[in-house]
């Protein structure tokens, strides 16, 4: 007899991105995204943090100053590098990702082909970026759900 006590597709994809959130080094919010295509394959991961070759021991992690002494105009979101990193193209894909995108990053999720984004947290919800953010998903027809977080142990001593 088969176990019953196995994780869904949900959780198990929610894990990759809620693992991927573990790698960004921002010390304020650390976020994960995984881009799965419909045969449950993962085809792109990624989490914030700065581009490529840019040291992340000279540029500002701060969240709050002037804006240039910043993380904000550096930072390349979670979603933005999982399509970047993706391996086919993205047509029909389902975005799991630990916080509900930016405006900016549902400009690049509606433009990549996505069809869902599947969520943990939606915590910025009165900003103006996510109202804008939802408005165009939902006028372009990407479906939005909503899960738990997944409780994922990872002893990184």
């Amino acid at each position: 007899m088969k176990r019953k006590d196995y994780i869904s597709w949900d959780q198990y994809f929610m894990g990759v991105a809620q693992l991927s959130a573990m790698r960004s080094k921002d010390p304020n919010t650390q976020v994960g995204a995984c881009i799965v295509n419909r045969k449950n394959r993962i085809v792109g991961i990624g989490y914030n943090g700065f581009p490529v070759g840019i040291d992340d021991e000279i540029y500002p992690w701060e969240s709050e100053g002037e804006f240039l002494n910043t993380k904000y105009p550096y930072v390349v979101h979670a979603e933005p590098n999982a399509i970047l990193n993706s391996t086919v193209a993205l047509d029909d894909t389902t975005l799991y990702v630990t916080l509900f995108p930016c405006h900016e990053c549902a400009k690049l999720i509606i433009q990549s082909g996505v069809r869902e984004i599947v969520f943990v947290e939606n915590k910025y919800q009165e900003e103006e970026s996510v109202k804008a953010s939802m408005r165009m998903l939902e006028d372009a027809g990407v479906s939005l759900r909503q899960i738990p977080p997944v409780t994922v142990k990872i002893d990184h001593a």
